[in-house]
């Protein structure tokens, strides 16, 4: 499983920037996933206590955002969800795409008290 090194290293990052920035305490961090992302997001939920341990940062909550992912037909120029339309073009069937979004990953913020 390797969402335990990627969310290792993302505590790491947001220790080192709180760290560089002169911030005592990290209430949240917000992470980005995309549904096409190798990403799992119940893992890295549930490997979350284990990065944060001795850490420090035993207080901070993880937040998870969802990026859809969607894509655009190669024959019809459509957009669609690939994970509800299981790949397929909702308006002419074809299985031919490209993907437009949902393979991110991101720390998109950190969220600290004023």
């Amino acid at each position: 499983m390797h969402e335990l090194g990627i969310v290792i290293e993302v505590v790491n990052m947001v220790k080192k920037i709180a760290e560089d920035e002169g911030i005592d305490k990290v209430d949240a961090i917000v992470l980005q996933i995309g549904e096409l992302s190798p990403v799992v997001p119940r893992f890295i939920e549930e490997c979350y206590p284990a990065a944060i341990d001795g850490s420090g940062m035993e207080d901070t909550k993880l937040i998870i955002e969802t990026i859809p992912g969607n894509a655009k037909c190669s024959k019809c120029e459509t957009i669609f969800n690939v994970v509800q339309r299981e790949g397929y073009c909702p308006k002419c069937g074809s299985f031919d795409k490209d993907i437009l979004s949902g393979t991110e990953f991101f720390l998109k913020e950190i969220q600290v008290s004023e």
